[in-house]
């Protein structure tokens, strides 16, 4: 599919949906309104950003080997299962997934704070699947996950559903798990209550029922010695709504028992001023504030990048003309894949879309997402450095970008070269306005 296409002909349906209800009679406002419409004033060029490459972090089944986790868990983390092929493909993790397995292996709290496609839920699953398997299934509930919205829980059971049952006969799934959010209905309910599952998923308006209704008492009781309390996407819990689940979590620790339960929390950007480093003391205080207990620097972990691409100074005149042969070649895209990741363009994108060195640290940051098109996008940044016309440097990032999107390391490979995003505003047209005078 081609995004820039399908983005080009939303765009013109909604344009052209909005201007059906603009009837200007004064021929000045009329202009300047259609003026404005045309420049994108409702519809700006869209933002992108690529999803960058992860530093590798081993297998589910090093972990195994290592004794680290339960053999089964060999077994359960499986990519690709089918009611055919149960053995699947090695689970890979990324360095940040493996980083925070070994902290809940320490029996410590931690918070994970990375992007989208970073593999933020297999941080406290795989942790949460482990200790079940080592205690025992059945025995009360003991992990809680909680959700800000319904749909991310309904989402997460599916996920669940591929790991624990796919590969194992039905109802004897190695680990527990149920929804408890409001949408189950009364016999579902009782069922949850009446078996508690090893690991409940819910939100937190359902988890501040749970400690108040008499009916889920046996529930609150089932969760007594909890080890895992998780709250997924933890950024959105601000202001006075941030305050009510702050205390809501202190009152579950004490009703779960009081001790010292491992708390979890993930999250997309928490902070975004100074150094990583500064931005983990920021977060490491807003885990304290929420969760009630102590968070250290060293508790917070960040997605660990690397480049896909070989990097390239562009400053050095030779490599530049490398790269405005590429833009200006007749020979198209590399399709092969190490053609492709040596090409001058690659390395280019990757810089401009995908990452970027923090200033101090050296470390690997994502890159604030860009346009493509208009006076500050990137094809005017690569014309205004290789001098080759920006329509021309347009429409081969759009193709680069495209293939990129395509092009997998091998055949067995999950993650493209370029899997990037496309963000596309559209400004609601709900304003009316009226001429109560002529000209």
């Amino acid at each position: 599919m081609d995004v820039f296409d399908l983005r080009d002909r939303l765009v013109n349906d909604y344009a052209s949906y909005t201007r059906s209800f603009i009837k200007i009679a004064d021929k000045r406002i009329n202009e300047y309104v259609e003026s404005e419409l045309t420049s994108g004033a409702l519809w700006p060029e869209p933002l992108l950003q690529l999803n960058p490459t992860f530093q590798p972090g081993g297998s589910i089944d090093d972990l195994v080997k290592d004794g680290t986790l339960h053999q089964e868990c060999s077994r359960i983390f499986r990519i690709d299962k089918t009611s055919t092929d149960l053995a699947g493909s090695p689970l890979i993790l990324h360095a940040h997934q493996r980083e925070a397995i070994l902290k809940a292996k320490e029996d410590k709290s931690y918070i994970l704070t990375s992007g989208t496609g970073s593999g933020k839920s297999l941080t406290y699953i795989v942790p949460i699947v482990d200790h079940v398997l080592r205690r025992g299934a059945g025995q009360g509930v003991q992990a809680i996950v909680v959700y800000p919205m319904n749909a991310l829980a309904n989402s997460q059971i599916e996920e669940l559903k591929k790991f624990l049952e796919v590969g194992y006969p039905k109802g004897k799934s190695p680990v527990t798990f149920a929804r408890y959010t409001g949408q189950e209905n009364l016999e579902e309910r009782e069922l949850i209550r009446k078996n508690p599952p090893d690991v409940l998923l819910t939100n937190y308006m359902m988890l501040e029922l749970m400690l108040t209704r008499a009916e889920d008492r046996d529930l609150v009781r089932s969760a007594i010695g909890l080890k895992f309390l998780v709250f997924d996407e933890l950024h959105t819990y601000r202001g006075r709504q941030g305050a009510d689940v702050g205390l809501l979590i202190r009152r579950a620790r004490l009703a779960f028992g009081g001790h010292e339960i491992i708390c979890v929390g993930t999250s997309a950007t928490m902070s975004s001023e100074g150094t990583s480093q500064d931005q983990k003391v920021a977060v490491a205080e807003v885990a304290e504030t929420l969760f009630g207990t102590s968070f250290e620097p060293s508790q917070i972990i960040g997605e660990t990048l690397q480049r896909a691409t070989p990097e390239i100074d562009f400053v050095d005149k030779n490599r530049l003309a490398e790269l405005r042969a590429s833009i200006e070649s007749d020979r198209g895209i590399p399709i092969d894949y190490d053609a492709f990741m040596a090409d001058p363009l690659s390395s280019w994108i990757e810089s401009t879309f995908g990452v970027r060195s923090e200033a101090g640290s050296g470390r690997l940051i994502r890159q604030i997402p860009k346009r493509l098109s208009g006076k500050e996008g990137a094809a005017k940044i690569l014309s205004d450095l290789t001098k080759v016309p920006t329509e021309k440097c347009d429409l081969v990032l759009r193709e680069f970008l495209i293939k990129g999107s395509e092009m997998r390391r091998s055949p067995s490979s999950r993650f493209p070269i370029f899997a990037f995003r496309l963000h596309q505003f559209l400004t609601r047209g709900d304003t009316v306005w009226t001429t109560l005078e002529s000209e």
